[in-house]
């Protein structure tokens, strides 16, 4: 028997001893199933996270974190405090390049948040500001996976499936974990070693009534009782399959996987349906706005699918990797991006759902303060700005996290921080700290020693916890 079937029966021990104890039919599902509830290790803040990916890399000189020298020197070369070895394409000039909007404090608790985000900027009172996240790759794959799992290469599960095997799904009719518009890489919403049941499950908003917003959904039987019979069919050969060969976590996953997916043709059709959501609610997104629109259905679905009692649920946002003319296209990123975020923390707390709900806003990484010109011959004007790893913002919203809050600075450039640097090993300690989940304690057993989300490092963050 291995180590991680230990681990699951001393949980068990705890669950039945512990605070809040199951129900003893819980603990029997419990030791059945991988997607069964699970309490955590000590008293929560939050039940569930949403993590909003601005895959590409938001500026935050432009859109948090201005810098007066930088505005100073608009235009002019200045000495970069970057070795020599680590110059990037188009960077050689250094020049400086002056933020394109004001960015002026908001609500009362004076956020710096630019012009550029009217909508962000109505929530500052309710969001977290760290200015100084930093991380360890200046290339988008890596860093994207490193944001997600932890680590710049390799395969390991990622955040979300983290998530999953640590507490559980609240809906069994529902996956644990959701991926909604994902990138290309399925490491960033994989399982990788811990059972597939784990996994994320992609969702794409349809562009049409015709089209499933999860792949392979549909009961192609139209008969409800013949699709069961079918599956029970097929899950009694998978189970005797099974205990002929033994413990196989993949197995394990595919007839859990077969289970949800059974239960999800029941109710996931009606939970992706946003036609039976109120106009003002509509609105309040942006959906059908010529901006708005995708972005807005993702952030609706993403509440839809939280209030249900999906655990972990990303929405990825691309185009912000903003190489040129950045002066055109970042308003086109803020225009897409900025209402529908809003909304959704407006929603949840209109609901009552913010409190236990941790959401995440965050690109993988930052861009610099000095600008890039990719063609060596255009004017300041047309120029946009290299990848940032060093210190980059990323905001924060409930789930026990304090609101109207700025934590962190940098230099004088906005390059490099000097007070309250986090790492996204710190990131993920502190969501999993608000789920009340241990991320030193949080492991799999996999070639020979423990894994976990945040490796052999990581500190909760607890200058920022309400």
């Amino acid at each position: 028997m291995n180590t991680n079937t230990f681990s699951r029966r001393s949980w068990l021990q705890r669950t039945a001893t512990g605070f809040g104890a199951l129900a003893l039919h819980d603990l029997v599902q419990a030791a059945q199933s991988p997607l069964a509830v699970k309490v955590p290790r000590f008293p929560a803040k939050a039940k569930r996270v949403i993590f909003l990916f601005m895959s590409g890399g938001p500026s935050q000189p432009d859109l948090f974190d201005p810098k007066d020298y930088i505005k100073r020197m608009h235009g002019q070369k200045i000495t970069a405090p970057v070795n020599t070895n680590e110059l990037r394409v188009g960077t050689d000039k250094f020049l400086a390049l002056a933020t394109q909007c004001e960015v002026k404090p908001r609500g009362q608790s004076g956020i710096m948040i630019s012009d550029l985000l009217p909508h962000t900027a109505s929530i500052a009172d309710e969001i977290c500001l760290l200015r100084a996240v930093h991380a360890d790759n200046n290339q988008h794959q890596p860093a994207a996976l490193q944001f997600h799992t932890g680590v710049t290469a390799d395969v390991r599960p990622s955040m979300g499936s983290w998530i999953s095997y640590g507490l559980g799904a609240e809906n069994q009719n529902l996956p644990s974990f959701i991926s909604i518009h994902p990138d290309s890489d399925t490491r960033l919403y994989g399982s990788s070693f811990l059972p597939a049941a784990h996994q994320g499950t992609k969702v794409i908003i349809p562009s049409s009534d015709k089209q499933s917003p999860i792949d392979y959904l549909a009961d192609i039987s139209g008969d409800a009782k013949a699709q069961r019979a079918r599956i029970d069919f097929t899950q009694r050969m998978n189970k005797r399959l099974l205990d002929q060969t033994g413990t196989d976590a993949r197995m394990e996953g595919m007839i859990e996987s077969m289970e949800t997916a059974f239960r999800m043709q029941m109710t996931a059709p009606e939970l992706v349906d946003l036609s039976n959501e109120s106009e003002a609610t509509k609105q309040l997104y942006g959906i059908g706005g010529k901006d708005t629109d995708k972005n807005a259905r993702a952030c609706l679905l993403a509440r839809k699918m939280s209030e249900a009692g999906v655990r972990f649920v990303q929405v990825t946002m691309g185009g912000w990797d903003h190489h040129g003319d950045i002066r055109n296209a970042l308003p086109k990123s803020c225009a897409a991006s900025d209402q529908p975020c809003a909304a959704l923390i407006k929603d949840l707390k209109s609901r009552g759902l913010l409190e236990d709900t941790l959401v995440v806003w965050s690109g993988e990484f930052g861009r610099t303060p000095w600008s890039q010109d990719l063609s060596g011959t255009s004017p300041i004007e047309k120029h946009g700005r290299e990848h940032q790893p060093e210190s980059f913002c990323t905001w924060m919203a409930g789930g026990g996290i304090k609101p109207g809050y700025t934590f962190g600075e940098t230099d004088d450039f906005g390059f490099r921080p000097v007070s309250g640097k986090v790492h996204l090993h710190d990131l993920h300690a502190t969501i999993l700290n608000q789920l009340g989940l241990d991320h030193e304690q949080l492991t799999w057993r996999h070639l020979g020693r423990d894994f976990r989300l945040t490796d052999v490092y990581g500190n909760v963050v607890k200058e920022i916890l309400a």
